[in-house]
């Protein structure tokens, strides 16, 4: 017997009593006859709520940038940029994104273990704060400041001496190639000074897509703890301490969603405490993922449905090329699904357990696994949610030759309006 369909499986921006999936006000269908499938749609609406709440939680004084990593298409980009006090590049192409959607190159800031000596140059040039991962690094920019007569702002970015568990990917504690190692810093604080460069910053990362709020509070008390030891006897305090993030989204059944307000209730202390020792330095909240990851839907059609040996599968005119992640090959240690919906059959019941499985010629290509869903045929929508970060750029899109997607970003109602900086 056919079961009732799971709306508990399509997240609740995105939850309705229509058969039909709407994303920012369009319904799916509309958007794939007007911008064909594959495609990636990104809701502004539901990035404007995510805004909201962190505005509401998170401490006065803190500021709030976004990782471009997580997703820079530019239209979001340049609606994204005015609403955050700032933005962290990891590379020279995504350096001139940053600056193509409008923000002030005192607002970016530039981390990577892996920096060319083109990339600095540019980064100097530009007035980028410059994030020092290694005394390679630090040498380099130095030199190539002095050949700029132009000194840089620079942050030191730390590998602590403790992990973050329950991390999807951890970013430091142990041997690391990002930042420095906290028992080398006090030596690369003295050159940083010594060579006539300005600390901006400390920035301290340990881990990334965290659901447990006590993990990531405790990872921020340590992390704020450690910055305030080092800065102890600095000659002069820094502009910030980056925290990072890590705040994670549910992707998967069973996943919860962070408790924002009790990760907050901790750092209003740590705001306290850091207030209290550096008044003039203030905490940053770097996030990616938790501010776009919910708003983006990637949608692809059915153009085959075929039976083997008894199970049914969906196969579709996008897969791992356009979607990575959802394939399960991005750091999945044990493949689950997706939050996936048929997207023009949302009110239908469970009728059969399928696979969908993208174009490609490679067993790897499957964006849901023997997953129940209403019957559906060629010509229906699939849609995958969760899917506004680490989706069309972290994903092989020129392998086996097929075109890549469209993207649209639909602004929705714009809220928040954009940051006021004095």
């Amino acid at each position: 017997m056919a079961s009732q369909p799971d709306t508990a499986r399509i997240p609740p921006a995105f939850a309705s009593t229509d058969a039909v999936l709407h994303i920012g006000g369009r319904s799916v269908e509309a958007l794939a006859e007007r911008h064909g499938t594959p495609l990636y749609a990104y809701d502004g609406a539901v990035i404007a709520d995510r805004l909201d709440q962190l505005r509401h939680h998170l401490p006065e004084r803190a500021r709030l940038t976004y990782a471009i990593k997580a997703n820079p298409m530019p239209e979001l980009l340049a609606w994204l940029t005015p609403r955050v006090e700032g933005l962290d590049v990891a590379s020279g192409g995504e350096i001139e994104r940053a600056l193509a959607a409008g923000a002030a190159p005192a607002d970016i800031s530039f981390a990577g273990p892996g920096k060319t000596r083109d990339e600095i140059a540019r980064a100097i040039e530009a007035g980028i704060t410059i994030g020092l991962e290694s005394r390679t690094q630090l040498d380099t920019v130095a030199e190539l400041a002095a050949k700029a007569g132009s000194p840089p702002r620079v942050c030191l970015r730390l590998n602590p001496d403790f992990q973050v568990k329950g991390s999807g990917m951890r970013m430091g504690g142990g041997a690391q190639p990002f930042g420095v190692d906290t028992e080398r810093a006090p030596e690369l604080l003295r050159a940083i000074h010594d060579q006539g460069l300005e600390l901006a910053g400390l920035h301290i990362f340990a881990g990334s897509q965290n659901l447990n709020a006590e993990v990531i509070a405790e990872a921020q008390q340590r992390s704020m703890d450690l910055a305030l030891e080092l800065l102890r006897d600095a000659p002069r305090a820094p502009e910030f301490i980056n925290l990072g993030g890590g705040f994670g989204i549910p992707y998967f059944p069973g996943d919860k969603p962070l408790d924002l307000a009790a990760v907050a209730g901790r750092l209003h202390s740590l705001d306290q405490k850091l207030a209290a020792a550096l008044p003039g330095t203030h905490m940053v909240i770097e996030l990616g993922r938790y501010i776009v990851g919910e708003a983006g839907v990637y949608v692809t059609r059915i153009v085959d449905r075929k039976i083997s040996r008894g199970h049914t599968y969906l196969i579709t005119d996008g897969g791992m090329n356009h979607h990575l992640a959802a394939s399960g090959n991005l750091g999945q240690v044990l493949r689950k699904n997706y939050p996936v919906a048929i997207a023009n059959r949302l009110r239908e019941p469970e009728a059969e357990p399928v696979t969908v499985s993208g174009p490609l010629c490679t067993p790897l290509d499957v964006l849901a696994d023997r997953i129940a869903l209403p019957h559906a045929e060629v010509g229906d929508l699939v849609a995958v949610f969760q899917s506004g970060a680490y989706g069309l750029s972290a994903s092989p899109v020129g392998f086996l030759g097929h075109p890549a997607p469209e993207e649209v970003f639909l602004p929705g109602e714009g809220r928040p309006e954009p940051v006021d900086r004095g």
